[in-house]
């Protein structure tokens, strides 16, 4: 299995955008988190948070993404799982999400962005004192991040078998502890 460090440089070979690689890191926090809470490989995990958008910038068409990603990360010799996760993890593909890392991706992947700009239009912009509240207040104004799948929050939720707060929760505290890399320190 490639390393954290190969993984790296592959989404910074193909990711130049410093929002898009700010996502990958948060995706990939929350990962390695939700790896923990469900006892399971942490690097693993992380590998598939940290990649799962890695050929946005060169595929964002959805009859690309993450179909072109994954054939790369085959050919570089990623474990089918996490390629399985990443692809299941883009609604579109209609994929079902079997493992717990399928559906920990799926559920944190809207969930990181959607923290990440709630936190950037606080007085602080800091992920150490975002309450939940502010994050399911934001969740209601559809004009606020209209991109972001609502549904998708929820489902990823439901899906882990988490309630919505104790996730959201749960997914902020991951972020936090990158917080200095995410410029939400």
């Amino acid at each position: 299995m490639p390393n954290r460090e190969e993984a790296w440089n592959l989404l910074n070979e193909y990711t130049k955008s410093e929002s898009l690689i700010k996502h990958a890191l948060a995706v990939e926090a929350a990962m390695r988190a939700y790896a923990r809470f469900f006892k399971e490989d942490g690097e693993k995990w992380a590998l598939a948070g940290l990649l799962h958008d890695f050929d946005y910038e060169q595929y964002p068409d959805l009859k690309d993404h993450p179909l072109q990603g994954s054939k790369i990360l085959k050919e570089r010799g990623y474990p089918e799982d996490v390629i399985y996760a990443i692809l299941s993890h883009a609604s579109h593909l209609n994929l079902p999400r079997v493992s717990s890392m399928d559906r920990s991706l799926f559920a944190v992947d809207e969930l990181c962005g959607f923290i990440t700009a709630v936190a950037l239009v606080r007085p602080g912009k800091r992920l150490s004192d975002l309450p939940v509240e502010s994050v399911k207040k934001k969740l209601k104004d559809k004009a606020f991040a209209r991109s972001v799948n609502r549904d998708e929050i929820r489902q990823g939720a439901l899906a882990l078998d988490r309630d919505l707060d104790e996730h959201i929760a749960f997914t902020i505290a991951a972020m936090n502890g990158i917080a200095d890399q995410l410029g939400l320190a």
